[in-house]
Protein backbone atom coordinates (compact mmCIF):
# COMPACT_ATOMS: atom_id res chain seq x y z
CA UNK A 1 0.00 0.00 0.00
CA UNK A 2 0.98 3.38 -0.91
CA UNK A 3 1.50 6.23 2.01
CA UNK A 4 -0.94 8.45 2.96
CA UNK A 5 -0.18 11.82 1.63
CA UNK A 6 -2.38 14.61 2.77
CA UNK A 7 -1.35 17.45 0.61
CA UNK A 8 -3.67 16.17 -1.42
CA UNK A 9 -7.24 15.26 0.41
CA UNK A 10 -9.19 14.40 -3.47
CA UNK A 11 -6.57 11.79 -3.79
CA UNK A 12 -7.62 9.99 -0.57
CA UNK A 13 -10.35 7.35 -0.62
CA UNK A 14 -12.57 6.37 2.23
CA UNK A 15 -15.38 3.59 2.92
CA UNK A 16 -17.75 4.06 5.00
CA UNK A 17 -20.02 0.80 6.22
CA UNK A 18 -23.27 1.53 8.13
CA UNK A 19 -26.67 -0.17 7.63
CA UNK A 20 -28.51 3.65 8.25
CA UNK A 21 -28.32 5.60 5.30
CA UNK A 22 -28.31 8.78 7.52
CA UNK A 23 -24.93 8.26 8.60
CA UNK A 24 -23.70 8.00 5.17
CA UNK A 25 -24.99 11.33 4.44
CA UNK A 26 -23.17 13.40 7.42
CA UNK A 27 -20.29 11.80 6.95
CA UNK A 28 -20.27 12.45 3.51
CA UNK A 29 -20.93 16.11 4.44
CA UNK A 30 -18.12 16.35 6.53
CA UNK A 31 -15.64 14.74 4.48
CA UNK A 32 -16.68 17.04 1.28
CA UNK A 33 -15.94 20.00 3.45
CA UNK A 34 -13.15 19.35 3.75
CA UNK A 35 -11.95 18.06 0.10
CA UNK A 36 -12.32 14.67 0.52
CA UNK A 37 -14.65 14.00 -2.33
CA UNK A 38 -13.66 10.24 -2.91
CA UNK A 39 -15.87 8.61 -0.31
CA UNK A 40 -17.77 4.97 -1.06
CA UNK A 41 -20.47 3.74 1.11
CA UNK A 42 -21.85 0.46 2.05
CA UNK A 43 -25.08 -0.56 3.83
CA UNK A 44 -23.70 -4.11 4.63
CA UNK A 45 -20.48 -6.09 5.01
CA UNK A 46 -21.10 -7.92 1.56
CA UNK A 47 -20.93 -4.42 -0.13
CA UNK A 48 -18.08 -3.39 1.83
CA UNK A 49 -15.56 -6.68 1.43
CA UNK A 50 -16.24 -5.86 -2.06
CA UNK A 51 -16.03 -2.88 -2.65
CA UNK A 52 -12.22 -3.07 -0.70
CA UNK A 53 -11.54 -5.98 -3.34
CA UNK A 54 -11.08 -3.31 -5.92
CA UNK A 55 -10.37 -0.23 -4.17
CA UNK A 56 -7.49 0.83 -1.77
CA UNK A 57 -8.84 2.53 0.97
CA UNK A 58 -7.01 4.80 2.89
CA UNK A 59 -10.01 5.36 5.62
CA UNK A 60 -12.26 3.00 6.58
CA UNK A 61 -15.11 3.85 9.40
CA UNK A 62 -17.32 0.95 10.05
CA UNK A 63 -20.67 0.25 12.51
CA UNK A 64 -19.62 -1.74 15.29
CA UNK A 65 -23.10 -3.73 14.70
CA UNK A 66 -24.68 -3.98 11.48
CA UNK A 67 -27.23 -5.28 11.89
CA UNK A 68 -28.09 -6.67 8.00
CA UNK A 69 -24.86 -9.58 8.12
CA UNK A 70 -21.96 -9.40 10.31
CA UNK A 71 -20.52 -6.48 13.16
CA UNK A 72 -17.86 -4.47 12.67
CA UNK A 73 -15.20 -6.45 14.60
CA UNK A 74 -15.77 -9.07 11.61
CA UNK A 75 -15.72 -6.86 9.13
CA UNK A 76 -12.14 -5.13 9.95
CA UNK A 77 -10.66 -8.69 11.09
CA UNK A 78 -11.26 -9.83 7.76
CA UNK A 79 -9.80 -6.41 6.23
CA UNK A 80 -7.04 -7.10 8.47
CA UNK A 81 -6.60 -10.89 7.16
CA UNK A 82 -7.48 -9.89 3.83
CA UNK A 83 -4.22 -7.40 3.77
CA UNK A 84 -7.70 -4.94 2.51
CA UNK A 85 -6.08 -2.28 5.49
CA UNK A 86 -3.24 -2.45 7.58
CA UNK A 87 -1.24 0.30 10.52
CA UNK A 88 -1.01 3.13 7.94
CA UNK A 89 -4.91 2.68 6.79
CA UNK A 90 -7.04 5.00 9.31
CA UNK A 91 -9.78 2.65 10.67
CA UNK A 92 -12.51 4.08 12.96
CA UNK A 93 -15.26 2.73 14.83
CA UNK A 94 -18.61 3.99 15.18
CA UNK A 95 -21.28 3.16 17.57
CA UNK A 96 -24.50 3.93 19.59
CA UNK A 97 -23.36 2.11 22.23
CA UNK A 98 -20.32 1.38 24.79
CA UNK A 99 -20.58 -1.66 27.25
CA UNK A 100 -17.35 -2.71 28.53
CA UNK A 101 -17.34 -6.37 25.88
CA UNK A 102 -17.72 -3.92 22.72
CA UNK A 103 -14.87 -1.77 23.67
CA UNK A 104 -12.74 -4.40 24.78
CA UNK A 105 -13.40 -6.10 21.50
CA UNK A 106 -12.99 -2.88 19.77
CA UNK A 107 -9.97 -2.13 21.56
CA UNK A 108 -8.24 -5.57 20.50
CA UNK A 109 -8.19 -4.35 16.41
CA UNK A 110 -6.54 -1.24 18.00
CA UNK A 111 -8.68 1.40 15.54
CA UNK A 112 -7.28 4.92 15.38
CA UNK A 113 -10.50 6.40 16.99
CA UNK A 114 -13.92 5.16 18.49
CA UNK A 115 -17.07 7.43 17.29
CA UNK A 116 -20.00 7.60 19.86
CA UNK A 117 -23.12 8.05 17.50
CA UNK A 118 -24.73 10.20 17.32
CA UNK A 119 -22.39 12.09 14.79
CA UNK A 120 -22.27 15.42 13.80
CA UNK A 121 -20.24 17.50 11.09
CA UNK A 122 -18.04 18.90 13.49
CA UNK A 123 -16.94 15.38 15.79
CA UNK A 124 -16.28 13.88 12.22
CA UNK A 125 -14.31 16.56 10.68
CA UNK A 126 -12.33 17.35 14.35
CA UNK A 127 -11.66 13.26 15.04
CA UNK A 128 -10.90 13.11 11.57
CA UNK A 129 -8.38 15.98 11.02
CA UNK A 130 -6.46 14.97 14.44
CA UNK A 131 -6.28 10.83 13.08
CA UNK A 132 -5.16 11.81 9.56
CA UNK A 133 -1.90 14.49 10.95
CA UNK A 134 -0.92 11.70 13.38
CA UNK A 135 -0.63 8.90 10.23
CA UNK A 136 0.72 11.58 7.84
CA UNK A 137 2.89 12.67 10.49
CA UNK A 138 4.13 9.47 11.41
CA UNK A 139 3.69 7.62 8.27
CA UNK A 140 7.22 5.93 8.22
CA UNK A 141 6.97 4.44 11.13
CA UNK A 142 3.60 2.80 10.59
CA UNK A 143 5.06 1.30 7.28
CA UNK A 144 7.88 -0.57 9.29
CA UNK A 145 5.47 -1.71 11.67
CA UNK A 146 3.51 -3.26 8.46
CA UNK A 147 6.63 -4.56 7.49
CA UNK A 148 7.67 -5.93 10.98
CA UNK A 149 10.95 -4.17 10.53
CA UNK A 150 10.67 -3.08 14.17
CA UNK A 151 14.17 -1.99 14.20
CA UNK A 152 13.76 0.72 11.92
CA UNK A 153 10.40 1.48 13.24
CA UNK A 154 12.77 2.16 16.21
CA UNK A 155 14.73 4.19 14.61
CA UNK A 156 12.47 6.79 12.69
CA UNK A 157 10.48 6.72 16.28
CA UNK A 158 13.78 8.00 17.71
CA UNK A 159 14.06 10.20 15.10
CA UNK A 160 10.49 12.04 15.34
CA UNK A 161 11.25 12.21 19.44
CA UNK A 162 13.75 14.51 19.06
CA UNK A 163 11.96 16.97 16.33
CA UNK A 164 10.25 19.21 18.03
CA UNK A 165 7.71 19.54 15.18
CA UNK A 166 6.25 16.49 16.31
CA UNK A 167 6.33 16.65 19.96
CA UNK A 168 2.25 16.95 20.15
CA UNK A 169 2.81 13.00 18.85
CA UNK A 170 5.47 12.23 21.39
CA UNK A 171 3.40 9.87 23.68
CA UNK A 172 1.99 7.74 20.47
CA UNK A 173 5.52 7.34 19.32
CA UNK A 174 6.41 6.08 23.05
CA UNK A 175 3.61 3.67 22.73
CA UNK A 176 4.87 2.69 19.71
CA UNK A 177 8.30 2.14 20.96
CA UNK A 178 7.75 -0.43 23.66
CA UNK A 179 5.38 -2.24 22.06
CA UNK A 180 8.61 -2.86 19.03
CA UNK A 181 10.83 -3.72 21.82
CA UNK A 182 8.31 -6.32 23.37
CA UNK A 183 8.02 -7.55 19.11
CA UNK A 184 11.62 -7.74 19.32
CA UNK A 185 11.38 -9.70 22.20
CA UNK A 186 14.21 -7.34 23.76
CA UNK A 187 12.58 -7.95 27.10
CA UNK A 188 15.13 -6.42 29.64
CA UNK A 189 15.39 -2.92 27.53
CA UNK A 190 11.99 -2.90 27.09
CA UNK A 191 11.37 -3.06 30.94
CA UNK A 192 14.13 -0.56 31.70
CA UNK A 193 12.45 1.65 28.46
CA UNK A 194 9.08 1.88 30.47
CA UNK A 195 10.52 1.76 34.12
CA UNK A 196 11.64 5.33 32.75
CA UNK A 197 8.56 5.92 31.69
CA UNK A 198 6.63 5.68 35.05
CA UNK A 199 8.84 8.59 36.27
CA UNK A 200 7.31 10.91 34.14
CA UNK A 201 4.41 9.26 32.56
CA UNK A 202 1.18 7.42 34.54
CA UNK A 203 -1.05 5.90 31.39
CA UNK A 204 -2.22 2.88 31.45
CA UNK A 205 -0.18 1.70 28.33
CA UNK A 206 3.16 2.34 30.53
CA UNK A 207 1.88 -0.03 33.38
CA UNK A 208 0.99 -2.87 31.11
CA UNK A 209 3.86 -2.92 28.98
CA UNK A 210 5.84 -2.64 31.74
CA UNK A 211 4.31 -5.89 33.63
CA UNK A 212 4.49 -7.93 29.97
CA UNK A 213 8.16 -7.00 29.83
CA UNK A 214 9.09 -8.42 33.42
CA UNK A 215 6.56 -11.62 32.86
CA UNK A 216 8.11 -12.73 29.83
CA UNK A 217 11.32 -12.59 32.15
CA UNK A 218 9.41 -14.69 34.89
CA UNK A 219 9.49 -11.65 37.40
CA UNK A 220 6.03 -12.21 38.60
CA UNK A 221 7.07 -11.34 42.05
CA UNK A 222 8.55 -7.83 40.93
CA UNK A 223 5.28 -6.99 39.77
CA UNK A 224 2.70 -8.80 41.95
CA UNK A 225 1.00 -5.92 43.31
CA UNK A 226 0.96 -3.80 39.92
CA UNK A 227 -0.42 -6.86 39.06
CA UNK A 228 -3.30 -6.39 41.62
CA UNK A 229 -4.02 -2.80 40.63
CA UNK A 230 -4.13 -3.58 36.96
CA UNK A 231 -6.60 -6.20 37.22
CA UNK A 232 -8.91 -4.21 39.23
CA UNK A 233 -8.82 -1.18 36.89
CA UNK A 234 -11.43 -0.82 34.51
CA UNK A 235 -9.31 0.22 31.57
CA UNK A 236 -6.16 -2.28 32.59
CA UNK A 237 -7.81 -5.59 33.52
CA UNK A 238 -8.58 -7.09 30.22
CA UNK A 239 -5.14 -6.83 29.02
CA UNK A 240 -4.21 -7.96 32.46
CA UNK A 241 -5.98 -10.90 32.24
CA UNK A 242 -4.60 -12.21 29.24
CA UNK A 243 -1.00 -11.31 29.79
CA UNK A 244 -1.29 -13.34 33.06
CA UNK A 245 -2.67 -16.53 31.03
CA UNK A 246 -0.07 -16.34 28.60
CA UNK A 247 2.24 -16.40 31.83
CA UNK A 248 0.93 -19.46 33.73
CA UNK A 249 0.84 -21.45 30.49
CA UNK A 250 5.08 -20.23 29.87
CA UNK A 251 4.87 -21.37 33.75
CA UNK A 252 3.28 -24.58 33.04
CA UNK A 253 0.28 -23.66 34.96
CA UNK A 254 -2.37 -24.47 33.52
CA UNK A 255 -4.99 -24.15 36.19
CA UNK A 256 -4.59 -20.78 36.96
CA UNK A 257 -3.84 -19.92 33.54
CA UNK A 258 -7.79 -20.99 33.06
CA UNK A 259 -8.76 -19.07 35.41
CA UNK A 260 -7.10 -15.77 34.15
CA UNK A 261 -8.13 -16.70 30.55
CA UNK A 262 -12.02 -17.32 31.26
CA UNK A 263 -12.19 -13.57 32.70
CA UNK A 264 -9.91 -11.97 29.64
CA UNK A 265 -12.69 -14.16 27.24
CA UNK A 266 -15.20 -12.66 29.48
CA UNK A 267 -14.63 -9.32 29.10
CA UNK A 268 -14.06 -9.69 24.99
CA UNK A 269 -16.35 -13.03 24.11
CA UNK A 270 -16.30 -12.01 20.56
CA UNK A 271 -12.34 -13.45 20.10
CA UNK A 272 -12.73 -16.45 18.65
CA UNK A 273 -8.89 -17.10 19.25
CA UNK A 274 -9.20 -16.61 23.19
CA UNK A 275 -12.08 -18.94 22.83
CA UNK A 276 -10.51 -21.09 21.54
CA UNK A 277 -8.03 -21.31 24.15
CA UNK A 278 -10.44 -21.03 27.08
CA UNK A 279 -11.37 -24.38 25.25
CA UNK A 280 -7.49 -25.66 25.33
CA UNK A 281 -7.23 -25.16 28.90
CA UNK A 282 -10.95 -26.09 29.95
CA UNK A 283 -10.55 -29.80 28.22
CA UNK A 284 -6.89 -30.17 30.20
CA UNK A 285 -8.67 -29.10 33.75
CA UNK A 286 -11.51 -31.28 32.65
CA UNK A 287 -14.18 -28.91 32.82
CA UNK A 288 -16.44 -30.45 30.53
CA UNK A 289 -19.56 -27.54 30.17
CA UNK A 290 -16.78 -25.24 30.26
CA UNK A 291 -15.12 -26.76 26.95
CA UNK A 292 -19.14 -26.73 25.76
CA UNK A 293 -19.61 -23.17 25.92
CA UNK A 294 -16.60 -22.50 24.89
CA UNK A 295 -16.91 -24.29 21.43
CA UNK A 296 -20.40 -22.93 21.05
CA UNK A 297 -19.65 -19.46 21.82
CA UNK A 298 -16.65 -20.36 18.52
CA UNK A 299 -19.24 -21.53 16.44
CA UNK A 300 -21.66 -18.38 17.80
CA UNK A 301 -19.00 -15.47 17.35
CA UNK A 302 -17.67 -17.22 14.09
CA UNK A 303 -20.85 -16.75 11.97
CA UNK A 304 -20.18 -14.74 8.99
CA UNK A 305 -16.49 -14.34 9.53
CA UNK A 306 -13.42 -15.23 8.09
CA UNK A 307 -13.33 -17.99 11.06
CA UNK A 308 -16.41 -19.58 10.12
CA UNK A 309 -16.18 -23.10 9.27
CA UNK A 310 -17.54 -26.77 9.72
CA UNK A 311 -14.88 -27.71 12.07
CA UNK A 312 -16.22 -25.40 14.46
CA UNK A 313 -19.77 -26.92 14.17
CA UNK A 314 -17.57 -30.40 14.72
CA UNK A 315 -16.17 -29.01 17.67
CA UNK A 316 -19.43 -28.42 19.13
CA UNK A 317 -20.70 -31.96 18.61
CA UNK A 318 -17.30 -33.07 20.22
CA UNK A 319 -17.77 -31.43 23.35
CA UNK A 320 -21.22 -31.80 23.73
CA UNK A 321 -20.71 -35.61 23.80
CA UNK A 322 -17.46 -35.30 26.04
CA UNK A 323 -20.47 -33.60 28.32
CA UNK A 324 -22.91 -36.34 27.85
CA UNK A 325 -20.57 -38.68 29.60
CA UNK A 326 -19.97 -36.52 32.59
CA UNK A 327 -23.29 -35.87 33.62
CA UNK A 328 -26.24 -37.62 34.85
CA UNK A 329 -29.04 -39.64 32.71
CA UNK A 330 -31.21 -37.10 32.27
CA UNK A 331 -29.17 -34.19 31.18
CA UNK A 332 -27.00 -36.75 29.09
CA UNK A 333 -30.11 -37.59 27.29
CA UNK A 334 -30.92 -34.17 26.49
CA UNK A 335 -27.73 -33.16 25.52
CA UNK A 336 -26.80 -36.34 23.24
CA UNK A 337 -30.41 -35.40 21.65
CA UNK A 338 -29.32 -32.05 20.49
CA UNK A 339 -26.29 -33.31 19.45
CA UNK A 340 -27.85 -35.90 17.12
CA UNK A 341 -29.89 -33.25 15.47
CA UNK A 342 -26.42 -31.44 14.91
CA UNK A 343 -25.09 -34.29 13.25
CA UNK A 344 -28.74 -34.52 11.30
CA UNK A 345 -28.46 -31.08 10.23
CA UNK A 346 -24.75 -30.73 9.51
CA UNK A 347 -25.53 -31.90 6.15
CA UNK A 348 -27.67 -29.73 4.94
CA UNK A 349 -26.18 -26.62 6.48
CA UNK A 350 -22.84 -27.47 4.54
CA UNK A 351 -22.57 -28.18 0.96
CA UNK A 352 -19.14 -29.75 1.58
CA UNK A 353 -20.51 -32.05 4.26
CA UNK A 354 -19.40 -35.16 2.24
CA UNK A 355 -15.75 -34.48 2.94
CA UNK A 356 -16.38 -34.62 7.00
CA UNK A 357 -17.94 -38.42 6.59
CA UNK A 358 -15.58 -40.30 9.06
CA UNK A 359 -15.66 -37.17 11.46
CA UNK A 360 -19.68 -37.46 11.74
CA UNK A 361 -19.48 -41.33 11.46
CA UNK A 362 -16.93 -40.93 14.69
CA UNK A 363 -19.84 -39.09 16.41
CA UNK A 364 -22.71 -41.16 16.01
CA UNK A 365 -20.10 -43.97 17.03
CA UNK A 366 -19.76 -42.13 20.43
CA UNK A 367 -23.27 -41.04 20.81
CA UNK A 368 -24.07 -44.35 20.71
CA UNK A 369 -21.55 -45.51 23.19
CA UNK A 370 -22.88 -42.43 25.45
CA UNK A 371 -26.17 -43.97 24.97
CA UNK A 372 -24.81 -47.09 26.25
CA UNK A 373 -25.40 -49.03 23.06
CA UNK A 374 -21.98 -50.29 22.23
CA UNK A 375 -22.65 -53.16 19.23
CA UNK A 376 -24.14 -50.30 17.08
CA UNK A 377 -20.88 -48.01 18.29
CA UNK A 378 -18.48 -50.86 17.84
CA UNK A 379 -20.07 -51.83 14.38
CA UNK A 380 -19.66 -48.12 13.14
CA UNK A 381 -15.95 -47.98 14.20
CA UNK A 382 -14.93 -51.01 12.91
CA UNK A 383 -16.51 -50.06 9.01
CA UNK A 384 -16.34 -46.82 8.96
CA UNK A 385 -13.66 -45.66 10.84
CA UNK A 386 -9.33 -45.44 10.02
CA UNK A 387 -7.22 -46.77 12.18
CA UNK A 388 -4.79 -44.57 10.65
CA UNK A 389 -4.11 -40.64 11.87
CA UNK A 390 -5.46 -37.75 9.43
CA UNK A 391 -3.62 -34.35 9.65
CA UNK A 392 -5.99 -32.78 11.91
CA UNK A 393 -5.18 -33.27 15.69
CA UNK A 394 -8.63 -32.65 16.26
CA UNK A 395 -10.12 -35.37 14.36
CA UNK A 396 -7.66 -37.85 15.46
CA UNK A 397 -8.60 -37.00 19.48
CA UNK A 398 -11.86 -37.59 18.69
CA UNK A 399 -10.83 -40.82 16.69
CA UNK A 400 -9.01 -41.55 20.01
CA UNK A 401 -12.51 -40.88 22.29
CA UNK A 402 -14.50 -43.30 20.20
CA UNK A 403 -11.94 -46.24 19.60
CA UNK A 404 -11.30 -45.98 23.47
CA UNK A 405 -15.23 -45.95 24.42
CA UNK A 406 -15.90 -48.92 22.46
CA UNK A 407 -13.22 -50.87 23.65
CA UNK A 408 -9.97 -50.85 21.31
CA UNK A 409 -7.68 -49.26 23.73
CA UNK A 410 -4.67 -50.38 22.23
CA UNK A 411 -5.51 -48.78 19.00
CA UNK A 412 -6.30 -45.43 21.29
CA UNK A 413 -3.44 -45.40 22.69
CA UNK A 414 -1.21 -46.11 19.71
CA UNK A 415 -3.10 -42.93 18.16
CA UNK A 416 -1.97 -40.67 21.04
CA UNK A 417 1.30 -41.62 20.13
CA UNK A 418 1.36 -40.29 16.97
CA UNK A 419 -0.70 -37.53 17.44
CA UNK A 420 2.28 -36.09 20.14
CA UNK A 421 4.20 -36.29 17.07
CA UNK A 422 1.73 -33.96 14.74
CA UNK A 423 2.28 -30.75 17.88
CA UNK A 424 4.18 -28.30 17.49
CA UNK A 425 4.81 -26.54 20.94
CA UNK A 426 6.21 -23.20 20.06
CA UNK A 427 2.71 -21.39 20.71
CA UNK A 428 -0.10 -21.19 23.68
CA UNK A 429 -2.58 -24.00 21.92
CA UNK A 430 0.39 -25.95 20.73
CA UNK A 431 1.90 -26.13 24.37
CA UNK A 432 -1.60 -26.79 26.01
CA UNK A 433 -2.54 -29.29 23.60
CA UNK A 434 0.73 -31.16 23.81
CA UNK A 435 0.10 -31.39 27.68
CA UNK A 436 -3.41 -32.22 26.99
CA UNK A 437 -2.34 -35.35 24.83
CA UNK A 438 0.18 -36.57 27.55
CA UNK A 439 -2.48 -36.51 29.81
CA UNK A 440 -4.92 -38.27 27.95
CA UNK A 441 -2.36 -40.88 27.06
CA UNK A 442 -1.68 -41.58 30.77
CA UNK A 443 -5.68 -41.39 31.54
CA UNK A 444 -6.56 -43.78 28.58
CA UNK A 445 -4.03 -46.33 29.54
CA UNK A 446 -5.48 -46.22 33.10
CA UNK A 447 -8.93 -45.52 33.03
CA UNK A 448 -11.12 -47.80 30.89
CA UNK A 449 -14.51 -45.81 31.66
CA UNK A 450 -16.75 -42.52 31.59
CA UNK A 451 -17.13 -40.59 34.37
CA UNK A 452 -21.03 -41.92 33.78
CA UNK A 453 -19.98 -45.27 33.92
CA UNK A 454 -18.06 -45.05 36.79
CA UNK A 455 -20.19 -43.16 38.58
CA UNK A 456 -22.91 -45.76 38.25
CA UNK A 457 -20.39 -48.67 38.96
CA UNK A 458 -20.30 -46.74 41.95
CA UNK A 459 -23.87 -46.95 43.35
CA UNK A 460 -23.73 -50.51 42.56
CA UNK A 461 -20.56 -51.15 44.66
CA UNK A 462 -22.38 -49.07 47.35
CA UNK A 463 -25.48 -50.46 47.46
CA UNK A 464 -23.59 -54.31 47.89
CA UNK A 465 -21.62 -52.60 50.42
CA UNK A 466 -18.33 -52.96 48.56
CA UNK A 467 -17.09 -49.49 49.77
CA UNK A 468 -13.12 -50.41 48.45
CA UNK A 469 -14.20 -50.73 45.03
CA UNK A 470 -16.80 -47.99 45.22
CA UNK A 471 -14.13 -45.66 46.48
CA UNK A 472 -11.47 -46.31 43.71
CA UNK A 473 -13.83 -46.13 41.14
CA UNK A 474 -15.25 -42.49 42.21
CA UNK A 475 -11.83 -41.41 42.24
CA UNK A 476 -11.29 -42.22 38.68
CA UNK A 477 -14.41 -40.50 38.21
CA UNK A 478 -13.56 -37.16 40.12
CA UNK A 479 -10.17 -37.65 37.95
CA UNK A 480 -11.89 -37.29 35.04
CA UNK A 481 -14.92 -34.65 36.17
CA UNK A 482 -13.03 -32.29 39.13
CA UNK A 483 -15.94 -29.72 38.71
CA UNK A 484 -18.69 -32.50 39.28
CA UNK A 485 -20.31 -31.49 42.61
CA UNK A 486 -22.36 -34.81 43.02
CA UNK A 487 -19.33 -37.60 42.22
CA UNK A 488 -17.79 -35.22 45.05
CA UNK A 489 -20.57 -35.78 47.62
CA UNK A 490 -20.64 -39.32 46.53
CA UNK A 491 -17.09 -39.96 47.14
CA UNK A 492 -17.08 -37.76 50.84
CA UNK A 493 -20.31 -40.22 51.31
CA UNK A 494 -18.38 -43.90 50.65
CA UNK A 495 -15.56 -42.08 53.08
CA UNK A 496 -17.69 -41.40 55.90
CA UNK A 497 -19.36 -45.13 55.23
CA UNK A 498 -15.66 -46.22 55.52
CA UNK A 499 -14.77 -44.42 58.79
CA UNK A 500 -17.90 -45.80 60.33
CA UNK A 501 -16.81 -49.49 59.58
CA UNK A 502 -13.02 -49.79 59.96
CA UNK A 503 -11.53 -45.83 60.04
CA UNK A 504 -9.86 -44.52 57.70
CA UNK A 505 -6.31 -45.40 56.47
CA UNK A 506 -3.81 -42.38 55.91
CA UNK A 507 -4.57 -42.48 52.12
CA UNK A 508 -7.92 -42.22 52.93
CA UNK A 509 -7.70 -39.49 55.12
CA UNK A 510 -5.62 -37.37 52.46
CA UNK A 511 -7.97 -38.08 50.03
CA UNK A 512 -11.04 -37.09 52.33
CA UNK A 513 -9.15 -33.44 53.52
CA UNK A 514 -8.19 -32.93 49.85
CA UNK A 515 -11.69 -33.25 48.43
CA UNK A 516 -13.42 -31.23 50.97
CA UNK A 517 -10.86 -28.74 50.21
CA UNK A 518 -12.20 -29.18 46.79
CA UNK A 519 -15.69 -29.32 46.81
CA UNK A 520 -16.03 -25.63 49.64
CA UNK A 521 -15.33 -23.87 46.07
CA UNK A 522 -17.64 -25.38 44.02
CA UNK A 523 -21.33 -24.64 43.38
CA UNK A 524 -24.19 -26.20 44.95
CA UNK A 525 -27.42 -26.08 45.70
CA UNK A 526 -28.95 -25.86 49.10
CA UNK A 527 -29.54 -29.53 49.30
CA UNK A 528 -26.13 -30.56 48.47
CA UNK A 529 -24.60 -27.82 50.44
CA UNK A 530 -26.22 -29.41 53.40
CA UNK A 531 -25.29 -32.42 52.82
CA UNK A 532 -21.91 -31.67 52.71
CA UNK A 533 -21.61 -29.91 55.79
CA UNK A 534 -23.10 -33.21 57.51
CA UNK A 535 -20.31 -35.42 55.56
CA UNK A 536 -16.94 -32.29 55.98
CA UNK A 537 -18.10 -32.15 59.33
CA UNK A 538 -18.18 -36.01 60.38
CA UNK A 539 -15.02 -36.22 58.24
CA UNK A 540 -13.33 -33.48 59.82
CA UNK A 541 -14.23 -35.02 63.37
CA UNK A 542 -12.90 -38.24 62.12
CA UNK A 543 -9.09 -36.60 60.91
CA UNK A 544 -9.53 -34.02 63.93
CA UNK A 545 -9.10 -37.62 66.02
CA UNK A 546 -6.70 -39.11 64.03
CA UNK A 547 -4.33 -36.48 65.07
Amino acid sequence: MENLDLSNPEQLNVLVIDDNPLVHDLVKRALYQQGILNVRTAENAFYGLALCAKIHFHIVVTAFNVKSDRDGYHILEEMKFKGYVNKQTVLIFLSSETPETLVNSVTELQPDDFWAKPLTIKLVQERLTRVLQIKNKLGNVFQCIDQRDFGKAIYYIDRHIKNADVKRYHQHLLKLRGECLISLFEFEEAESYYRGLLDEYKHSWVYLGYVRSLLKQNKMDDVRDLIDTLTNKADTRFAAFDMLAQYYVDNEDYQTAYEEIKKAAELSPRNIARNRKVWDLARLNHDQRAQFEATVNMAKYAKKSIHDSPELVLNVIRSGIDLATAVDEKESAVILQDMEKYVADFGRDYEDAGMFKEQLAIARARIHSAKNEKDKAKRIVEIQVSPKPTTSVEDNLDKVKAYHEVGFREEAVDLLKSIKQQIACDNFAGAVTSRFVEQETKERQDIHFTPKQLNKMAIEFFKKQKMEPALHTLSQALQLTPHDVKVSLSLLKVLVAIHRSQGLDLEQQQLASTTIGRVKNLAMDDTQLQHYHELKNELVTALAKKL
